[in-house]
C-alpha cells in the first residue's frame, strides 16, 4: 500500500468568527519575512492588525477562502468581493512555496464561476505579482499608491475565463 501524503494545510470558508484572525495574519504576511518593499513601506501599508467594525463590514462582505496548517492557525486567506476583484491574498512567510497560493486562488476561480463571473482583477503587491501571474493573471498596468509617506509599487492584472 502506498501511503497518502496529507495536505499540510485545510481550506475552509472564513466567518465573522475568523475576522480578527484574518487582520493578524494580514499583518503578520506583510511585516515578516522577505520582501522587496522596505519596513517603512510596510508599516505605511499594514500599521496594525486590522480589526473593528470597518474591517467586519469589508472582510465580511466578500467571499473568504482561508487555509489552516495541522495545529488548526491561519496560514494564509483570500478573498472575493463584487465584481470579480480579488481584494485580499495573504500567506504566512513558512506556507510559502507550498502550493498554498495556487489552491487558494483554484477555490476563489471556482467559486467566481458558481457565481458567474469570468473576469478576475487584482491589485497585486510586488510579492503577489508572480504567484498571479503563475495562475494566468496578466499585468494590465504599473501603477504606484502613496500611503502617508510612503510610496508603493503594486500593479492591476486580471484573468478571463
Amino acid at each position: 500500500m502506498v501511503p497518502v501524503k496529507a495536505e499540510p494545510f485545510r481550506l475552509r470558508r472564513g466567518g465573522p468568527d475568523d475576522h480578527d484572525a484574518l487582520g493578524a495574519l494580514m499583518f503578520d504576511a506583510v511585516r515578516s519575512g522577505e520582501s522587496p518593499y522596505s519596513d517603512a513601506q510596510r508599516a505605511a501599508w499594514v500599521p496594525e492588525p486590522r480589526r473593528g467594525a470597518d474591517w467586519d463590514a469589508r472582510i465580511g462582505s466578500q467571499y473568504v477562502i482561508m487555509a489552516e496548517d495541522a495545529a488548526g492557525k491561519p496560514a494564509g486567506f483570500m478573498s472575493l468581493a463584487e465584481g470579480g476583484y480579488i481584494d485580499f491574498a495573504y500567506i504566512l512567510p513558512p506556507a510559502r512555496g507550498t502550493g498554498l497560493f495556487r489552491r487558494l486562488f483554484a477555490a476563489i476561480a471556482e467559486e467566481a464561476v458558481r457565481q458567474g463571473i469570468s473576469r478576475l482583477w487584482v491589485h497585486a503587491s510586488l510579492m503577489a505579482e508572480p504567484a498571479f501571474a503563475a495562475c494566468g493573471f496578466t499585468v494590465t498596468q504599473r501603477e504606484q499608491v502613496t500611503i502617508g509617506t510612503e510610496t508603493l509599487d503594486r500593479c492591476e492584472m486580471e484573468l478571463a475565463f
